[in-house]
């Protein structure tokens, strides 16, 4: 069995654990407090803290779903205490100190930068508070990590670009690389990932790290890359997210480009599913984010009530920080977003109706791929 094929056995493994261990009532919302012998009752306070808001994930579907389910698992007594750091790291670890000096219960990261956070890390531990990484894997001792898996995002992009190119790519197409900031741990799992499908398969003309994922940022590299490489020459661009893809296509037009070549993402935001319907942008990749926010705040309840059975189940997996070996983990599947999909992903979970998608500028363009 392949890495890749070994990775999506243990999460469907994980998925199907947690699965039954609901249907026993080990998860459920539903059980007393006093039947799982927990070391606080319902009465819990939870702090949540985001790294940054240019892509709208955070506020529109992490922070609503986190919160929600926090509500459902504590019968409403539990509250979340939110902050968002807006990119800077900085003021991540003042919030974050500030969530230690008010006693909060646990604390859910999401780094802006996962190596400085480390010793707001181990403060927290120093003071007795739990601190589940989210998102992105910050270093010092953390107590669990759940993200998407990763390596497998990168690589789902890096093979839906070779599969864009068609059966006539070969090795001397020339490929633009539009990777995430390197301070993001994230960002160098999906270069990695998207790394084993593209070497080989086509020539990586220019490679750029982006500062703070921000599209503006993306827009300059591009445009850079426009003159080093020769905008005829360049057959397809990897973006490592849908914010950087959208400076991306904006560099490319503004370039004289009318046929723009195959385009990735990440995180099926809006107005990227938009340029899928008008082929703008080739692809996204579509994250349950539902999933990831109340695995989260189950796996952070289940920590602070003690309720050891139910955090093992949700927290089967191992990985390595460059500070710690063997965190348990929980590593959620990813789906490669195309037209083909949109109806059978983003709008069947929720996340949009056909109506937020195809308004009237994209009318035309959702009749032509059956989307109405």
């Amino acid at each position: 069995m392949n890495s890749r094929a070994r990775r999506i056995a243990i999460s469907v493994a994980a998925s199907m654990m947690t699965l039954s261990l609901a249907a026993c009532g080990v998860l459920g919302a539903s059980e007393s407090s006093d039947e799982a012998s927990p070391t606080k009752g319902n009465d819990i306070t939870v702090g949540l803290l985001l790294p940054e808001k240019e892509n709208t994930r955070y506020e529109h579907f992490d922070y609503p779903f986190f919160k929600a389910k926090v509500a459902e698992l504590t019968r409403e007594q539990g509250d979340v205490k939110y902050a968002n750091a807006e990119g800077k790291a900085s003021k991540q670890a003042a919030q974050m100190q500030q969530m230690i000096d008010d006693k909060v219960d646990v604390i859910v990261l999401d780094a802006v930068d996962s190596k400085s956070i480390s010793t707001s890390v181990q403060t927290a531990d120093d003071a007795g508070i739990p601190v589940i990484a989210y998102d992105r894997l910050a270093e010092g001792p953390v107590d669990a990590y759940i993200s998407f898996d990763n390596e497998l995002v990168g690589e789902v992009q890096g093979r839906s670009l070779i599969e864009a190119l068609g059966e006539g790519a070969d090795s001397s197409d020339k490929i633009v690389m539009m990777n995430g900031s390197s301070t993001d741990p994230n960002a160098k799992q999906f270069k990695a990932g998207a790394l084993a499908e593209l070497n080989g398969k086509v020539t990586i003309a220019q490679s750029f790290d982006t500062k703070d994922w921000k599209a503006q940022n993306a827009e300059a590299n591009m445009i850079e890359a426009i003159e080093k490489v020769g905008l005829k020459n360049i057959a397809g661009v990897y973006s490592a997210n849908d914010s950087m893809a959208g400076g991306i296509i904006k560099a490319l037009e503004d370039a004289g480009v009318t046929d723009l070549p195959p385009i990735t993402g990440q995180d099926a935001e809006l107005t990227a599913v938009q340029r899928i319907v008008t082929g703008e942008q080739y692809m996204s990749v579509y994250k349950s984010y539902p999933q990831e926010a109340e695995s989260a705040a189950e796996m952070a309840v289940a920590r602070i009530q003690g309720r050891d059975i139910q955090f093992d189940a949700l927290a089967r997996e191992k990985v390595d920080s460059p500070t710690h070996k063997g965190i348990p983990a929980q590593l959620v599947p990813v789906v490669a977003l195309t037209q083909d999909n949109i109806e059978q992903t983003v709008v069947a979970d929720g996340f949009y109706k056909v109506s937020d998608i195809c308004t009237a500028k994209y009318a035309e363009e959702c009749a032509e791929i059956g989307l109405k």
